[in-house]
């Protein structure tokens, strides 16, 4: 695979950069000039490469389906984590065992721009970047890392609901709803009515873009230099329906418990504009305020086939990005 040619900033997807832009550089790299190509070869490409990274994968603790591999920021070079180091940076090659696996780290970038741009949900930092070889790697800044050293406190939900593999199963961090976790916001937040709303929307935005895949552990908690906890950054978006058939959530109870779908939800297992406004309601968010969140979504149309045109992914699969939101966007009519 050769590099691609580069007309869009693989950082933030604006026009006229062959590398990172100074908007890039700043977010995602703390201001240092950092190159968009890695001085590796992708996994696989040769024998003294995988043993690397063999190396790297049996140290990094981040669990997940997809491979995740930890990077330290040296200076103004990234390169893999030694023993004993704290990594700065989680690297995401192409995975493997998925429909149009090429376009997986392509489309949780585009899928993350797209939500902290156009709809100003608060995300990791990021950007695309590529192996010497030319197969591309999504790569992010470790949001719970510390400048000086040390990490923040962080506890994913499924952690707050009491879930796990011992005592809840294989499935441990599907099987709850997106009210009940909602309603773990309100318990452990303090300033939950804040919070609660960044979470409607993330809801909101994962089910416009198809993202099949929030459980549990997508969502987190994270200590602020107040000593409190509030919503992380967002992480692990993007449109799983092109890689897999998955369902409408990723949580097996959906937006809402049965009892509470309006008939169309329960007939054909797709919610209304309705039922977000049920779920809203459900988790304490003012009626008023719920129109006014989802109001951004409605519009913003043209924005997003425009950032969908500059990504890096391949014709195809920005075809099917596009046919998959457009579908979704019926619920606002």
């Amino acid at each position: 695979m050769s590099l691609p040619e580069f007309k869009y900033d693989p950082g933030t997807l604006k026009e006229g950069f062959d590398t990172y832009s100074p908007s890039t550089l700043r977010n995602v790299f703390d201001g240092k000039k950092v190159s968009h190509i890695l001085p590796y070869d992708a996994p696989k490409q040769n024998e003294e490469t995988n043993e690397e990274f063999l190396e790297n994968r049996n140290r990094f603790s981040i669990s997940g389906v997809q491979e995740k591999l930890s990077i330290i920021l040296d200076k103004n070079k990234l390169r893999l984590t030694e023993e004993g180091e704290q990594g700065t940076h989680i690297l995401k090659p192409i995975p493997i065992d998925l429909k149009k696996v090429e376009d997986v780290p392509a489309n949780e970038h585009l899928t993350m721009q797209i939500a902290e741009q156009i709809f100003n949900i608060n995300t990791a930092p990021n950007a695309l970047i590529f192996f010497k070889t030319g197969e591309p790697a999504y790569i992010t800044k470790r949001f719970d890392v510390k400048p000086e050293g040390g990490k923040w406190s962080k506890e994913d939900f499924a952690s707050l609901a009491g879930k796990t593999a011992e005592n809840a199963g294989e499935n441990f961090k599907y099987d709850y709803d997106y009210v009940r976790l909602g309603k773990l916001i309100q318990k452990y937040v303090p300033a939950w009515r804040i919070e609660i709303e960044k979470f409607f929307e993330v809801v909101l935005f994962n089910y416009l873009f198809s993202n099949g895949d929030a459980h549990l552990k997508n969502f987190a908690l994270l200590e602020t230099v107040n000593g409190d906890h509030l919503l992380s950054p967002m992480y692990d978006l993007l449109n799983t329906r092109i890689h897999v058939n998955d369902p409408n959530f990723g949580l097996s109870g959906g937006l809402l418990p049965d009892e509470l779908r309006s008939v169309a939800y329960k007939r054909s297992g797709t919610p209304t504009l309705a039922d977000f406004i049920t779920f809203g309601k459900e988790i304490g968010i003012p009626e008023r305020r719920i129109k006014k969140i989802i109001e951004p979504f409605a519009k913003n149309y043209e924005a997003v086939l425009e950032m969908i045109d500059r990504s890096f992914m391949s014709a195809a699969s920005k075809k099917g990005y596009t046919i998959y939101y457009n579908t979704r966007r019926k619920l606002f009519s």
